[in-house]
C-alpha cells in the first residue's frame, strides 16, 4: 500500500510539472503563431529547388578544379 501512495505522489508531482512548463511557455508566445508553419511547408520546396541547382554548380566547379589539376601535375 505505501508503494501506491509514493506511485500516487510521483505521479501528480509530475503532472504539476508539466503543467508549470506549459503555462510558462505560453506565456513567452510558443503557441501564438499557428499559420506561418502551414505555410513554411509549401515554401520550402522553392528553397530545396534552388539549393539543388546551387550544389550542382558547385559539383561542376570542383570537377573542372580537379581536371586542372589533374593536368598540371
Amino acid at each position: 500500500m505505501d508503494i501506491l501512495y509514493l506511485m500516487i505522489i510521483c505521479s501528480v508531482s509530475l503532472a504539476v510539472i508539466f503543467l508549470i512548463i506549459f503555462i510558462i511557455s505560453a506565456r513567452n508566445g510558443q503557441f501564438e503563431d499557428d499559420e506561418s508553419p502551414a505555410v513554411r511547408i509549401l515554401l520550402d520546396s522553392e528553397i530545396i529547388k534552388e539549393d539543388s541547382e546551387v550544389s550542382k554548380e558547385t559539383e561542376s566547379v570542383k570537377k573542372l578544379d580537379q581536371r586542372t589539376e589533374e593536368k598540371s601535375d
